[in-house]
C-alpha cells in the first residue's frame, strides 16, 4: 500500500478564504493544502491536491487514485455531494476508500444540502470543521481507521 493520499475539491472551492466567510471561513484552498502537506509529512504520507469546477475531472480523479494505487482520498465534492450519482456510481466502483470532507456542516444547512450522493458511498464522513475538516480525515487515514 502506498502512502499517497489523494485530496480532491470541487466547485467554488477555489474562492475559499472570499466566497460567504460566515460560513466557510477566510482560509484559503491553498492554506488549507500547506496545513495537509505539513500534516502528511509528520504522518508519513503524501498528499495530491487538487480542484476542479467540473464534475468529470473529479470522477476521472477518483478512478486515477485507484490506479495510481493511492491509499485514500479525501473528496470535498461541494455541491455535486448533492447531486453527482455520478460521483456516487464512480466511488462505488473504486476499491480505494474516500472519505467525505465539508468545511460546513450540510444538515444544519438548506433541506437540499441535506443529501449527500458521495456520503451513500464513502467509508467515512467529517464536516463542520472548517478547515480542520481535512486534517481530521488524514489522520483517520494514518490510523487505518479507512
Amino acid at each position: 500500500m502506498t502512502n499517497l493520499v489523494y485530496v480532491l475539491n470541487g466547485p467554488n472551492l477555489n474562492l475559499l478564504g472570499t466566497r460567504e466567510p460566515e460560513i466557510y471561513g477566510t482560509t484559503t484552498l491553498d492554506d488549507i493544502a500547506g496545513m495537509l502537506e505539513d500534516r502528511a509529512r509528520d504522518l508519513g504520507l503524501e498528499i495530491e491536491m487538487r480542484q476542479t469546477n467540473h464534475e468529470g475531472m473529479l470522477v476521472d480523479w477518483l478512478h486515477e487514485a485507484q490506479a495510481e494505487g493511492a491509499r485514500a482520498v479525501l473528496l470535498n465534492a461541494a455541491a455535486y455531494t448533492h447531486t453527482s450519482i455520478a460521483l456516487l456510481d464512480a466511488i462505488k466502483a473504486i476499491r480505494t476508500p474516500v472519505i467525505e470532507v465539508h468545511l460546513s456542516d450540510p444538515k444544519t444547512r438548506e433541506s437540499f444540502r441535506h443529501t449527500s450522493y458521495v456520503g451513500m458511498a464513502a467509508a467515512m464522513t467529517v464536516e463542520g470543521h472548517g478547515a480542520d475538516s481535512y486534517r481530521i480525515a488524514l489522520e483517520a487515514v494514518a490510523s487505518g481507521a479507512v
